[in-house]
């Protein structure tokens, strides 16, 4: 056989079973046999699957962009790519000269406590999704104007699982996985050599990301710290300065800025945006696992000081996880302030990037927040690996959700061409997206 006939052959196998997936899946739906996303104010959250039983894993196999193919766009939008050949890159920041930088991290997982972490680790292995770090920051610079990054370099090398990212002043700050460091920083500077300071540090393992978010003024600096387990199934000891938003003051004036609790019970915060309209930090959350496809559903929230969200004893306000136990007063008293989010954003869709969105950045569109859903690893109709965008009217959200690109999944669930992780907006207008499995960042903007 020819190897014109052998690809030919592949392609039409490859495209049948595309065809019979996704035919079961659509049949599945008719059949009532998947629920309907629990998405909105008042999701619809079917009752958790009983203690014992056994979590679905399922993820598509990573297999990156064919030449000349990419996301698709809602209608009046067109996407491009940026930049190519990163090594999974994640999280994103734009300087105010228009540079980009852009983190490039891997999950580097501990030694498996259970079977199920052995599964899920080889799960995620084949997804792309875990392996050696690059551990790098590196600089994209559009000189010309045209949308794409002529310009490249290694801004910051040698880091410790590098995510979120924070300009203040002259101070440029990483969040490691292992804690926040500063760095001195000049105007148009490609390349940071200074020594880090070390401003804190965060215990290591579990989820491993660290965004930022700077205050308006500067004065403070937001950190998004995951819990080392899905429900403290190590023990909460071992959670001790977890699954919460911190505080760090930079204008204390020392060279250790004080560190506060912001907010608790959030199993996973990882994007951050501020709403204008009433000056408010939001925050996207990862929810717990094991419970069912839409049980319970990732959520956009408001953050209060001083609020706690629930993780691990409770969910979407004070529906009670039996699998924590409940019997201490404190897990009571926590139960009973529980904070019930703002947004339900569907079960598992792994919602990570989030930046706010004024009217107007895709003509005809509202003000809102536009979301990076990573994408679903376990449930058994996959959600997510799409980005997505929250309308919003006086500081709430006002409306469903719209897709801004899509077509990072495959129909029949087999295989994912990228996954969608920070968002900010664009230089120069539109939107950036972090495409972790593709190791692109796309650029979105009116057609």
């Amino acid at each position: 056989m020819s190897r014109d006939t052998g690809d030919t052959k592949d392609h039409l196998l490859a495209s049948l079973a595309a065809t019979v997936g996704e035919a079961a899946i659509r049949w599945r739906r008719l059949q009532g046999d998947v629920p309907p996303q629990a998405v909105g104010a008042a999701p619809e959250i079917p009752a958790g699957r009983p203690q014992g039983a056994m979590p679905t894993l399922k993820m598509p196999t990573a297999q990156g962009w064919a030449p000349g193919q990419r996301p698709s766009a809602a209608p009046g939008l067109q996407v491009n790519a940026f930049a190519t050949g990163l090594k999974h890159p994640r999280w994103l920041h734009v300087l105010p000269n228009g540079d980009v930088t852009v983190a490039e991290a891997l999950f580097e997982p501990g030694p498996p406590q259970s079977v199920f972490d052995q599964v899920m680790v080889a799960t995620m292995r084949r997804a792309a999704a875990i392996g050696p770090s690059p551990n790098r920051i590196t600089l994209l610079r559009d000189a010309d104007g045209d949308g794409v990054a002529e310009v490249r370099h290694a801004l910051l090398e040698n880091l410790r699982q590098p995510f979120g990212m924070a300009l203040v002043g002259d101070t440029f700050y990483v969040g490691n996985t292992d804690g926040v460091v500063a760095y001195p920083y000049t105007p148009g500077a490609t390349r940071i050599d200074a020594p880090e300071r070390p401003l804190c540090t965060f215990r290591r393992l579990g989820h491993w990301t660290r965004s930022l978010l700077a205050s308006p003024d500067g004065s403070k600096l937001y950190v998004g710290v995951g819990s080392l387990s899905n429900i403290g199934d190590a023990g909460l000891d071992k959670e001790e300065g977890r699954a919460r938003i911190v505080e760090l003051d930079l204008a204390s004036g020392t060279d250790q800025p004080t560190l506060r609790p912001f907010a608790t019970g959030l199993r996973n915060p990882v994007g951050m945006a501020w709403e204008p309209t009433t000056g408010e930090l939001w925050t996207v959350v990862n929810e717990r696992d094991g419970l069912g496809d839409e049980t319970p559903p990732d959520y956009l929230t408001r953050v209060q000081d001083g609020g706690f969200y629930g993780w691990p004893y409770c969910y979407w306000g004070r529906t009670v996880d039996d699998r924590v136990p409940q019997a201490s007063p404190e897990a009571q008293a926590l139960v009973a302030r529980a904070i019930t989010p703002d947004y339900a954003l569907g079960g598992h869709t792994a919602s990570l990037g989030l930046c706010w969105m004024p009217a107007g950045t895709f003509p005809g569109w509202p003000e809102g927040m536009a979301i990076g859903q990573h994408g679903s690893w376990n449930r058994s109709v996959l959600s997510g690996y799409k980005v997505v965008f929250v309308p919003f009217a006086d500081g709430r959200p006002a409306g469903p959700p719209r897709d801004i690109l899509g077509g990072f999944l495959a129909p029949d669930e087999s295989v994912s061409y990228g996954r969608p992780v920070g968002v900010v907006l664009a230089p120069g207008g539109g939107l950036l997206v972090a495409d972790d499995v593709g190791d692109v960042v796309w650029r979105v903007v009116a057609a």
